[in-house]
């Protein structure tokens, strides 16, 4: 069975809706990060970054939450929730996927925390050129693939929804209206439920 290496206030809560997604078997594996468990032992022996989520399935294991998220689609749900490696879409979605956190993370983290840079030599650019392009992004159709929801709406639109919700990202209307559409999904309902519901068994909240 799948693992992750999860806690709800950490990456692995997104990977959750991944996992959700996709529709295999998976077991939570609880890393209590508040003590510190993820920065030696069995984390540390797979990820020597001392962070999670880690995912470990059979002989595979993977780190870093887009990766596996991409893994997954590509190895369980590949032309459901990953277009074949000859679908003209396969570049578009690997371009989202990967552009959620090369630079809508950091661009909105240096935004938020007034970092001094100069935009040509940062990767994630200026803010304004991130927003509009973000715009961009979700006004091709329902999903960044127009009406194919896949992988990369889960990496993007999960990392776009983290951003709102903590308002270091102020969303158009556009973007409002995208978040209304990947919230309604089952898959991300369930997941919010089960990190939810770790939070309240362990008295996280």
């Amino acid at each position: 069975m799948i693992q992750l290496y999860h806690h709800p206030f950490t990456r692995a809560a997104g990977v959750v809706w991944a996992l959700e997604e996709v529709g295999e078997p998976y077991e939570l594996v609880h890393v209590d990060v508040m003590k510190g468990a993820h920065k030696g032992g069995d984390v540390a022996a797979k990820n020597p970054m001392g962070k999670i989520p880690v995912l470990v399935d059979g002989d595979a294991l993977v780190t870093e939450a887009a990766a596996i998220d991409l893994y997954l689609a590509d190895r369980y749900a590949l032309g459901r929730l990953a277009p074949a490696l000859d679908d003209p879409r396969r570049g578009t979605y690997l371009r989202w996927a990967f552009y959620a956190p090369s630079v809508i993370e950091p661009g909105s983290l240096a935004k938020s925390a007034s970092w001094e840079f100069r935009p040509s030599s940062a990767g994630w650019g200026d803010h304004p050129t991130m927003l509009a392009t973000i715009d961009h992004a979700v006004s091709q159709g329902d999903y960044l693939l127009g009406d194919m929801f896949s992988m990369a709406d889960v990496i993007f639109g999960g990392t776009v929804r983290y951003m709102v919700r903590f308002k270091m990202l102020e969303p158009s209307a556009k973007v409002s209206a995208y978040l209304e559409r990947i919230g309604a999904r089952a898959a991300l309902q369930r997941a919010d439920a089960r990190n939810a519901a770790i939070v309240a068994e362990r008295g996280l909240g």
